[in-house]
């Protein structure tokens, strides 16, 4: 596997088309920062840590409006082939501020607008809407 944060982001999206109430992926710190910023803004439930085939692995409750995924769009945007690093005046505003960027700076994992607030840039992860 390249790139494990499109992978898990791959299989919540797929999750939320097959109307599924929770998916399983791999446990990492980065995946669980990712996570703890989506769980933040309100698009997942929440997740928990556990155990599949003797690995450790994260159980993310996908959340759900009315039937319909919360999370209508999410695409990865700084890729292993192509990293993109932005100022703190650079980081895109998604959908007007409806949606989010999850942006890895040097103080932590974090949205868009905590990264305006705390004035930091980073590289951006991905963008939730």
């Amino acid at each position: 596997m390249n790139d494990p944060i499109a992978d898990m982001l791959t299989r919540i999206r797929n999750g939320q088309m097959r109307g599924k109430s929770t998916v399983s992926t791999p446990a990492s710190k980065l995946r669980g920062w990712v996570l703890d910023v989506l769980a933040d803004e309100g698009y997942i439930r929440g997740y928990e840590a556990a155990e599949e085939n003797g690995h450790p692995a994260f159980e993310i409750s996908l959340k759900y409006y009315e039937g319909t995924p919360v999370i209508r769009e999410v695409k990865r945007v700084s890729k292993p082939g192509r990293r993109v690093y932005m100022g703190v005046n650079d980081i895109p505003v998604v959908r007007q501020g409806l949606g989010v960027s999850i942006v890895s700076t040097p103080k932590g994992v974090m949205s868009d607008a905590s990264a305006r607030a705390n004035n930091v840039g980073g590289e951006v992860i991905c963008t939730v809407f």
